[in-house]
Parts: C-alpha cells; structure tokens; sequence
C-alpha cells in the first residue's frame, strides 16, 4: 500500500523563506539536502557516517559551497525545490523514516524523493500530517514555543461527563516517557460533539498525550484523528492520499514561523 496523490494540479509556487548564510551548519546542510531533519542529520555526523572533504565531520561544523560532503560515502547535493506536503495518515503507518520499521513513512510515500514527517502521530491515530524535504521548517514548526495549535477529533467509551471535559481543558497530570516522570498538561479547548466524540485543541505534543490523558480521567480513546494543525486543515482529504500545500497555506505558515 503507497500513498495516492490527491490533485496532481494542486503544486504550489511559494516557498518558505529562510535566513541565507555564507557557512552552513553541517545539519542544516544535510536537511536542505532533503536527507534527513536537521536532528537525524546529527545522530548520522554522531555515528560517523558523514564526511567532509573526505574527513569524519563533528557535531556542529560548518561548511562551504567549495566543501564535497558525503553520507556513507555518497556525495550529497543541495535540493533545487523543497516540497511541502500534507498527508491522511492511516492508522499503521509509523511517523519514522526509519526504512527498516514496517509502515514506515519513507516506504508508504514512495517518492522519488527522501521525505520526513514534521512531528509525529501514533501508529493508531490518524489523520493530517505534514511532510517535508526542508529540514528547517521541521525545527521551526516543533519548537515548542511558537505554541502552534492541533485539532483532533477524539472518540472515548463512556459518556463525557462535565467533570472529563472540565479535567481536559484545565490539565491532566501524565506520565512523560522522556522526562521518566508525570507531567500536568497545558490548557485545552473541548468542545463536545456527542455523547461520545469531543474534538479537542491542544499546543502540545507529548508521547501519546492525548490517550494518556484520557487514561487518567478512567475514559478508554477508541478513535482518534487529527483534522488541523494551525491553519492547515485536513477537510476532505482521503485517507491515505497526500496533497501539496496551497501558495495561501505557505504564505501564512511562513509569517508564523518567522
């Protein structure tokens, strides 16, 4: 199974403005590649995969135009366009370029291209997800306090009660598998679909947040899909089709990166 192209006609023009430098940082210059996000490009220069005129490169390096960089001795250029996606991610597929995962990112693409997910959402969950091969939006976008807002539409087993919506929006203490301790979650915004669906908005990103969340409040998540992440919307998008970012989208996603 490979993801379909929704609109073959929907190509945008814009793209996103970033600061020029005359040194580049070594990673940078590896995501501009559109081999890999700038933090996978320093666990390749950690594992001394990648080299410098020849020579292992470090961490945190910087490069010229006149510098020859390879990864696992192969010669890597600099991509002509960048390409902004947003795709439905089915449940099963896995938010990970690691080729070598079943349900990888990479494989279910099948593009001629390398491609990264910007964040990530669970093998279970669904829905918008965007794609890229320009490595600094990646960072951008993840930095935690730009605050950048995502809607999901969220399915439990039991009623919603006020007190479940209530806990929500005010903040549940979870536990944080990377700090290895509970954490109390940022406000939300709840708004109840039915007795069963809510849709919720949050500005974080925590490992499974939203299930945990749940978890903690005694509610079981039995669906879960996200349909918005800023301005960026899934509507009608099909599951497991892709499309490329309108100009108006990257217009607007490029003021609130800045």
């Amino acid at each position: 199974m490979f993801a379909k192209l929704y609109n073959k006609n929907s190509k945008s023009q814009v793209n996103i403005q970033h600061q020029s430098r005359e040194l580049y940082r070594l990673n940078k210059f590896i995501s501009d590649c559109g081999v890999a996000s700038r933090r996978e490009a320093d666990e390749m220069i950690q594992f001394g995969r990648v080299k410098v005129n020849g020579v292992t490169a470090t961490l945190g390096m910087k490069i010229t135009d006149n510098d020859v960089v390879t990864l696992d001795n192969q010669v890597i250029t600099l991509l002509q366009k960048k390409v902004y996606l947003a795709l439905n991610k089915p449940k099963g597929i896995v938010s990970t370029t690691d080729t070598s995962i079943n349900g990888n990112m990479v494989t279910f693409m099948n593009l001629p291209y390398k491609i990264f997910p910007i964040g990530r959402l669970d093998k279970d969950t669904e829905g918008l997800i965007l794609l890229t091969n320009d490595g600094d939006i990646v960072n951008k976008i993840l930095r935690a306090e730009n605050g950048h807002e995502k809607e999901y539409i969220v399915t439990v087993d039991k009623p919603i009660t006020k007190e479940f919506k209530y806990n929500m929006e005010n903040g549940v203490n979870i536990y944080n598998p990377v700090r290895h301790a509970n954490q109390k979650t940022l406000p939300a915004k709840v708004t109840v679909v039915s007795d069963y669906v809510f849709k919720l908005c949050i500005k974080q990103g925590l490992n499974r947040q939203i299930r945990r969340m749940a978890d903690a409040l005694g509610y079981h998540v039995i669906d879960l899909k996200r349909i918005r992440i800023m301005h960026i919307q899934l509507k009608d998008l099909p599951t497991g089709y892709y499309r490329h970012l309108t100009d108006d989208e990257l217009m607007k996603l490029n003021e609130k990166i800045k």
